[in-house]
Parts: structure tokens; sequence; C-alpha cells
């Protein structure tokens, strides 16, 4: 009676809370031991026991381990192995199972006392009686089968066919949906069964799929079946939505105090005082200095006949289905052998195109090594891009498209007999990648500087399954893609899905488009990428990614990046890109164009730092104003001028941050007054690409040694790193001569955030992240690091100051930010990230981002360099007040203060998608014997009809 009077006093709020402080639980276990020894035992006081027990043990952490160790598992087992026809008493010791089953040692002990097959026995086909009891036995035998061995259990005993059998009755039956959580909690074994190889193989057998399959089409209601087949297929990607504490925050405050540390002795820095002319030149003879080293990448021969014929190789004919351009693949053809359709009609650009010319492109392609020896060049890259006039705005997800996509991926599956399975291009048949057909498949190309496409199968007849190439010298990496097609048909729906990718979310899912370019437009006088594609999402699939390609984990899977759309043109060539193109040769002809811009009052230089692995040139920029004559006061001057190390394209897929480069050497090359006044503050070193092989041969974040270079900075290897070596050397001998740069910046590309933003380095913001103690004299800084940031967040329309982060990450030490902050003393030490998908603030709020806005942010960089000398020329520090305002009201809204580049900034799915499904890993058991514990609440269903806690999910 009293335990009666007991279960009313806790009630469910804070009252259970201090009980289990008190050593509630273990009171109530020594009791339940006791009253356990009685022959027979008290039903009465059982009953209350596991209803104090149920309600307690939700809000004990460590119910499980209690419940083991002091012996009330075995008792409550063996009271329901006696009772199991006795509805009153089992209800609560299977509330109590579903608790104790949480905990997973306790989990692979009752699955060894034959508790999984007990609970199969509980598991009743369709009835209107006893509801309540079956919904919680289908709880607590989930959490059980979460178990592999228990798993494996289930699949022996031959229980994936009842469940199934089950499943189908509850869903025949159950007309009016009155009992979803029985029906879900019977999809929720399924799902845990399925978890491992034998369990899929189990349920593949007993034709589960179609029974899914069917059961989830019938009736839209039923919305829980189609996300357990994904989970079995494919699992959703988007990640918790709880800020979890960031243990990537460098703690160790001796680490996180800049100390300038060049490395090198200066004897060995001194051979990188050739780069650096303009700190000794004296300017006697007018221009000395400014013309280029030999084998720089300008002034090349102009004669090309045609955008598709490199230094004597033979014509490349492109498209197919009809084509006047089409040919055979490897065809050794002449030009004549095309007829007319040869002879192909360049637009005229000049005008719309200043720093476009594709004979020079073609030219500069000559000199580009590869490793496959590219003899191709792309449409794209020769025509050249215009930036459309049109806004493109993010697209709006179409609700239930991800649904819609999964079902007919797993049609494939049902019906094996409605799919080609063709494939139609495979460039491990290096002869002849393109494979012939009567014309009813499209025809892929990705063999050209930059192309990524590997495998094109074709499905049915408009779906091709795409793969993509990983980074050379690399298993992984696949995110990059640019490839052609040809031989479409006008008026058809074409379905693309690019199946290896690795990320667990893109931007893909938040409104990015692809990028498609028609060589028809182009000729017509529109040569552009424009965005395009419907049905657009990003899921994981049922391809299994290897152990080596995953870093060593088992049981990760690849993800999908569908799209579908529309040709316009007959005979058309189009390409698709991940975003907008800048090749290594595009690059090399900028260059060139820029030298012809030069004019007597601007000093510019381009050496070759290095030469890559791949025998390519990493070309230097060196530009700044003349001085105004040959005085010496005018010489002094310009020789004193600050220094500004820009750098970009260390990550070949990030191409945007080519084009930010782009704006940013064109600015800086011009004739407008706030260009020269720039020039005359300041002296440019620029490495306008860190990673040319990468970018050449279609790496998405490696160079050619299979290493990301943005994490070899602290240590750089002359002969696998030679940029990054070289670069920092250029660095450490600035340090050493006491020349150190104001600011340093390394361009990036973002492919989960939108908007343009900053990561940048500070001690204090760090502490504050991090559970760290520290001194006030730890946390002097100079607040002019965050400066740069606010200037642009006031100027640039693209440029997010929410989105910065100045926190400096343990993963993030070797990056070229850290390591120049922390090695060679620049305070002003950022990495300026520029999103691949759009804006979701400011003046370009809903719209995608485009090759103008990329070009505006690198002016607008420029501007931003040009009010921070006059801000820091200032005597009063009041904009330093400002900057300490803005950092204590920045703490105070800071979510993820992190610069981890897999965070995430978005929403999850409007679709009614189960995110908890975990991927099919194999790994062994893990033996929680810390009963450290999470538990879901499960206490106030059990007290409502299913139809009440159907209405209330």
């Amino acid at each position: 009676m009293q335990l009666y009077w007991l279960f009313f006093v806790l009630g469910r709020g804070r009252r259970v809370g201090v009980f289990v402080s008190k050593g509630g639980t273990g009171i109530l276990f020594q009791i339940l031991i006791t009253a356990s020894k009685e022959l027979p035992p008290s039903e009465e006081l059982m009953l209350q026991l596991h209803s104090l027990l149920a309600k307690v043990g939700p809000k004990d952490r460590k119910f499980g381990v209690k419940a083991r160790l002091s012996g009330a598992l075995n008792v409550t087992v063996n009271l329901m192995k006696q009772n199991i026809q006795n509805i009153k008493l089992l209800l609560p010791c299977l509330q109590v199972l579903r608790v104790y089953s949480t905990n997973s040692v306790n989990a692979i002990s009752l699955g060894k006392n034959g508790v999984v097959e007990l609970m199969f026995k509980i598991v009743a086909p369709y009835s209107k009686k006893n509801t309540s009891l079956l919904k919680v036995a289908l709880d607590a035998l989930g959490a059980l089968l979460k178990s592999k061995t228990n798993a494996r259990r289930a699949v022996d005993g031959g229980h994936v066919p009842i469940l199934l059998a089950v499943y189908l009755d509850w869903h025949r039956n159950d007309t009016r949906h009155r009992h979803m959580l029985i029906r879900k909690g019977l999809l929720v074994c399924l799902r845990n069964i399925t978890n491992i190889k034998l369990g899929r193989k189990a349920f593949v057998e007993a034709d589960g799929m179609r029974v899914l399959y069917n059961s989830s089409t019938v009736s839209e209601s039923e919305t829980y079946t189609w996300q357990i087949i994904k989970a079995l297929m494919v699992t959703s990607c988007v990640s918790s939505l709880f800020n979890h504490q960031n243990d990537d925050i460098e703690t160790d405050l001796n680490k996180l105090h800049p100390k300038k540390n060049p490395g090198r002795p200066f004897e060995e820095l001194r051979v990188y005082e050739r780069f650096f002319l303009e700190l000794s030149e004296d300017f006697q003879v007018r221009g000395r200095g400014v013309k280029q080293e030999e084998g720089s990448p300008v002034n090349a021969t102009r004669h090309i006949q045609s955008p598709l014929l490199l230094g004597g190789i033979a014509t490349r004919r492109v498209g197919g289905g009809g084509s006047n351009w089409g040919s055979d693949c490897g065809s050794e053809g002449t030009e004549d052998e095309g007829g007319e359709g040869a002879v192909l009609e360049v637009p005229d650009t000049a005008l719309l195109l200043p720093m476009h010319d594709p004979d020079l492109y073609v030219e500069m392609v000559k000199g580009t090594n590869s490793v496959p020896q590219y003899a191709e060049v792309a449409y794209p890259d020769y025509f050249g891009h215009v930036a459309p006039t049109f806004r493109e705005p993010l697209v709006e997800r179409v609700y239930g498209v991800q649904r819609s996509k999964i079902f007919q991926d797993i049609e494939r599956l049902i019906h094996p007999n409605d799919i080609l399975d063709k494939v139609v291009y495979d460039l491990d048949i290096p002869s002849c990648p393109v494979i012939e057909d009567s014309g009813e498949s499209l025809k892929f190309n990705s063999q050209f500087e930059s192309g990524n496409l590997r495998k094109a199968v074709q499905v049915r007849k408009y779906e091709y399954d795409l793969v993509l190439n990983s980074d050379i010298n690399s298993n992984h990496y696949h995110q990059w893609f640019y490839f052609e097609v040809s031989g479409m048909r006008v008026g058809s729906t074409y379905r693309f899905n690019i199946i290896n990718c690795e990320k667990s979310n893109s931007q893909f899912n938040y409104g990015m488009q692809v990028l498609m370019y028609s060589v028809q437009e182009a000729i017509s006088g529109r040569p552009r990428w424009v965005r395009t594609g419907t049905d657009i999402c990003y899921y994981k699939n049922h391809f299994a990614r290897s152990s080596i390609a995953a870093g060593g984990q088992k049981g990760k899977s690849y993800y999908t990046m569908t799209f579908s759309t529309n040709f316009s043109h007959k005979d058309d060539v189009c390409y698709f890109a991940y975003h907008y193109p800048y090749t290594y040769s595009t690059l090399k002809m900028h260059l060139s164009k820029l030298e012809a811009l030069r004019t007597p009052q601007i000093y510019l230089r381009q050496d070759v730092l290095c030469e890559t692995l791949g025998g390519n040139g990493c070309p230097l920029l060196t530009i700044t104003a003349m001085p105004e004559s040959n005085s010496n006061d005018h010489i002094c001057q310009f020789r004193n001028r600050p220094l500004i190390f820009l750098s970009a394209r260390v990550h070949p897929g990030e191409t945007n941050a080519s084009w930010v480069m782009k704006g940013t050497l064109e600015f800086l090359m011009g004739t407008s007054p706030l260009a020269a006044s720039l020039r005359e503050a300041y002296i440019f070193k620029i490495v306008p690409m860190l990673n040319p092989d990468g970018v050449i041969n279609g790496n998405h974040r490696c160079s050619l040694s299979g290493e990301d270079l943005n994490r070899q900075w602290q240590n750089p290897n002359p002969e696998l790193h030679p940029t990054i070596y070289h670069t920092k050397s250029l660095l450490q001998y600035l340090a050493h001569i006491q020349r150190a740069p104001l600011v340093f910046c390394d361009y990036h590309g973002h492919s989960r955030k939108k908007n343009v933003f900053m990561y940048g380095c500070s001690v204090k913001e760090t502490v504050w992240q991090s559970n760290i103690s520290a001194t006030s004299s730890d946390l002097q800084e100079d607040l002019g690091y965050r400066a740069l940031p606010k200037i642009l967040s006031q100027i640039a329309p693209a440029f997010s100051m929410a989105s910065c982060s100045f926190v400096v990450e343990r993963s993030k030490e070797s990056t070229a930010r850290v390591v120049v902050w922390r090695e060679i003393g620049v305070q002003r030490s950022y990495t300026m990230e520029s999103t691949l998908c759009g804006c979701d603030q400011g003046k370009y709020k809903g719209l995608q981002i485009g090759t103008r806005e990329l070009e505006e942010m690198g002016a607008q960089f420029c501007v931003a360099l040009l009010r921070l000398k006059r801000l820091t020329g200032l005597r009063n520090h009041q904009h330093l007040l400002d900057l300490e305002s803005d950092i204590i009201g920045t703490q105070s809204k800071v979510v993820s203060p992190t610069t981890y580049v897999m965070e995430e900034d978005e929403p999850s799915f409007l679709e009614a998608i189960d995110y908890s499904a975990e991927s099919n890993d194999e790994d062994a058991e893990p033996e929680n014997e810390h009963g450290i514990e999470v538990h879901e609440n499960p206490e106030h269903h059990d007290h409502l009809s299913d139809s009440e806690t159907n209405h209330r999910d």
C-alpha cells in the first residue's frame, strides 16, 4: 500500500529526479530482490514495484547498470516468463524491460537469456485487444534488436518473415490508422535487423522490399514505411539539430599565442630575395623589374584553326545522334571528313569578354601538362562565359521529391527486368571510353582539362547513373564534376544520378542547382553557364564505401545527387559542372591579358614561383604602383609600403575562389582612382593558384601527391608539396627581414554554407568558446583582426559577419591561416570562404551566386583593404572599441563557434523523414560498462490510446 502511495506522490516532474538523486532506484531494486525470494512472490507487490521502476527508469542515467549489478534484470525476466499470459503484470514488466534494453550490455545479456524469443511470442497479428501491451513490447524488442548479436538471433530464428507477415496484417486491417505506433514499432524492428548483412539477406529473401514498397504506395498516410525503406537502402543525411561541445577547439594557451618562428635559417631563405626585387629596386632605368621571367605563361603565339586542334593532334568531333559534329571515338580522320559541320562558327565575344581570347586559350592549353595528356578543349573554356543578366533564384525544394526519387531507385530492385544497366562511357577502357550504340543513348566525355566523369551507365531510357573519379593518388574526394553530354533528344526529361558523392549533406538540398553550358546557345551569341535542374536532391544510397576509402571506418555509404533536366536544342553539345569551371589554362590566359592592361603607372611583375609535380609553373604576381619619381624619398616610400599576401585555389574543386581572385586582379590592374590609391598604399604578392596540378586533372581537393595541400603548411615537403613549401618560404623570408604582411588571405569555397565569410585567429575568442581558465594577460590581444571582415560586412553585399569565426581549432593547425598567424606572426591572417550556392541575407538574399557576384566580392575585398589602410592610420581608436562591442555581442549569439567545414547552417528538410537510422555498420558490439545512457522518455505514451498518441506525433 505504501508503494502504491509512493507511485502517486512521485508524479512525473522533478520529484522523480529528486527520488533518483537520493538513491531511490537502488532501494527499489533491493525491495524487488527481496520480494522475489518469497515463494511464490506477491503479484501485487511485483506489479507496484515494476510500475514504480517504469516511472523512475527513464530519469536515471545509470538505471541499466544498477539493474544488472543488483540482479534485478534476471528477476524481471523470470517474472515475465512465468506470467506471459498475465497481461496486468506483463505490461509494467515490459515497460521496465524497455528501459533495461537501452543499455547495450543489458541488451546482449537479455538476448542470451532468451528474451528475444520471448518477445516474439508476445508479438501478435492484428487485434483490437491489448494494443498498449503490444506497443510497449515492440518498443522493447526494437531496443533489443539494436544489438547485432540479437539481430542475428532474430534472423537465425526465422523471425524476419514473421515480422513482415505481422506488419502486413496490421497494415491491411488497421484501415483507420488508429494504431500507427504499432506498425511503426514493427518497422523499427525490421530496420534494426537489416543493419546487419545477414538481416538484409533474410529481408530480401522474404520479399520484404516488395512488401514494404507496396504498402507504402497504397496509402499516402503510410509515411513511416517509406522512411524504413529509405533506411534499408538510403539513410538520410541531416545531422543532429543540437549543438554539442566542440572538442576540436585548441585549449593549449602556449599554442594559442602566436610566436614568430620563421623556422629556417636566413641563409637558406636568401634565395627568395629574387622574388622581392621591388624591395631593392632603384628605378634608375624606368620600367626595370616589371618584365616577367622567362618561362612565364604569357605572350604565347596566337595561331589556331579551331578549338579542337591541339598541336598536330587529330580534331575532336563531339556530339552524336545525328550531330554534324559527331564522329567515332578515337577517330584519326581529318577536318574535311566531317563535311560542312566541321567548320565551327565561333561567336564574337570580344566586346563582352575583353579578358578572354579563344585562340590564346588553346595555345595556353598546349603548354599545360596533365596526367592523362588531354588532347581536347572543352567548348565552355574556349568560348568563355558571359554572366547572365537575369537573376537565378535559389530553387524551392518540392515536397516529396526525395521520396519519389528513392521509390524510383527501389523499383530497380523490385523490377530488375525494366533496367537497362548499359555502360555508355567508361574511362577504364582508355582506348575508347565512349561506347557506341544505335543512337538511343547519350554520349559522354570528360577528357579535357578539369574534366571529371569516370563512368556513365544508362539505367532507363532517359536515366543515367554517373560515377566520378577520385582525386589522383587518392581513393576518395568525389565531389567536383565537369563533363560533356551530346546526342540528346529535345522534349524529353533526362535524369542524372551522381552516385558516389561522399559528404553527408549538400547545398543541393537547399536551393543550389548544377551548371549547364549549351554550345548551341554559345554559337547563337549567348556563351554562358546557367543554373539548371529540377527535382534536385541529395541523399544516402546503398552503395557501400570500402573501409580504405572511408578512412578505416566500416559501414559508410555513398550519397546520390540527382537532378532532372530538359534540352532545348537538337544536336546540341552540353556541359554540366559542379560550379563555374576555371582552369589552369584560363588563369594563364587571364594573366597574359592582364599584362596588356599594364600602364606606366603600374608595377606588375610575373614570376614562376616553382614547378609542380606535374611540371606546371606556379605563377607569382607582384602588383603595386610605380614610384612617382626616381627621387630617394619616392623610392623609399615605394619600398616601405605594407605588403598584402593573397593566395587561392589550394582546393581544385573550389573554383569560386578563382573567380573571386579574378575580380581582385582586375580591380588591382584597373584605372579607377580607388585602384590607383590601393596600388600606392600596398605591395601585393599574389599566388593565384596554389594547386595547378589538381585543377588541371579534375581533382576536388588534393594535389598529385594525393594530399590536401592546405593541411601541409606546418611542415611542407619541397618535393611533394612544392607550391606550399615555396609560398611558406616567401613568408618566412619576409618575417626574417621584418616585412611580414599586414594581411594574409587565402581564398576558398564552402560547400555547406551560404554567403561569403571569413575565418580568422583570436586567442580571446578561442578561450571564450572553451572551458580553459586564462588570466587577463593571457587574453590581451589587438582587436584589429576583426577590422577587415567588419569593413567587408558593410560594403560587400554577399558578405556575412554573422558567419565569420575567429576560433582556432586543433584540426586546422596545419592550414595556411593558422600557420601564417602562429609562425609568421600575421595578426590579420584569414581564410575567405565563398559559397558555392547562394545568399540568405543582404542584397542577394534568395539568389544563387554567379561569377558576377564572385568577381564583385574580389573587387570589394580590395576596397576594404583601402579602408583598412585609412582606418589603421587614424590616431583615435574608437574603431577598436566598436570591435570590442561586436565581440561581446557576438559571444552571446554564437551557436556553433567552429570553423569545421562539415558544420551545417541549414534546418532539417521539410519532408517527414526518420533521420535516426544508423548506417549499415558491421562493427563489434559496443559495451557501455559505464552505463552512460540516453533515454527517450516513453512514459507519456503509455497513458494514451494509440490513436491519441498517433495524433500527438
